[in-house]
């Protein structure tokens, strides 16, 4: 199981929405290619509140927990946010390994994503 680490937050490059559909193009690309990936942020912003601090704590708290689950934390795209960063302190503390994947588009057209 691989832990998606993505924006979710709008930044300087992609509003929130937009980094949605890229989270799940990524878990889309991960599944039809054979690859359990995991993007807490799709599926706890589905049942809890971005917007609300307490329920955002809650989705980032259950979020580290599913993370420690994994077996690799791939990070995507090249401006990581304080909950990214939290996400790869955590894998490094776990010795869980971590790959960048800093260019998004030119991944998602790759036909086989190597594990």
């Amino acid at each position: 199981m691989i832990y998606i680490c993505s924006p979710l937050r709008a930044n300087a490059k992609h509003t929130m929405e937009e980094n949605i559909e890229q989270a799940k193009a990524i878990c889309r690309h991960c599944a039809v290619n054979g690859v359990l990936a995991m993007a807490v942020h799709l599926y706890f912003t589905q049942i809890l509140d971005d917007l609300i601090e307490e329920e955002r704590t809650c989705g980032i708290q259950h979020g580290l927990t599913m993370l420690a689950m994994c077996k690799e934390v791939w990070v995507f795209g090249d401006i990581i946010s304080s909950g990214m960063q939290a996400e790869i302190e955590l894998a490094e503390k776990l010795n869980i390994p971590i790959k960048y994947i800093p260019d998004i588009d030119a991944w998602l057209e790759v036909k086989n994503i190597e594990n």
